[in-house]
């Protein structure tokens, strides 16, 4: 099993956002490449070379505070950080065969591990 612990996906990447098609496009791509800068960096500690064809993606959000938040809002604030990811892996996002998202509501921090 590999953990790595990406930071809080942005507002602006949520559906429910209204945003200009520029703004949201350099949210995306910003996010994308964080997300990838501190996976690669995570991933340094694995090894990576024999990864399956297929893998579970396991996603557990930290939220930053008490509020409610749409789990499945959440997974599609991920797209981006999730191509991030696998950039990192060096695999095509689709080899993730199954997403599940939990939240730990037990914890605050403002992460997704």
């Amino acid at each position: 099993m590999i953990e790595i612990v990406l930071g809080w996906p942005p507002s602006d990447l949520s559906p429910n956002a209204r945003l200009h098609w520029a703004k949201l496009a350099r949210a995306k791509k910003h996010y994308r490449q964080t997300c990838n800068s501190v996976a690669k960096e995570q991933l340094k500690k694995y090894k990576t070379d024999k990864i399956p064809e297929r893998l579970v993606l396991e996603m557990t959000f930290i939220p930053p505070d008490r509020r409610n938040y749409d789990r499945d809002n959440l997974v599609a604030r991920m797209k981006s950080g999730i191509d991030g990811l696998a950039d990192a892996l060096k695999i095509n996002d689709k080899r993730f065969n199954t997403v599940i998202s939990t939240m730990d509501t037990d914890m605050l921090g403002g992460f997704v591990r």
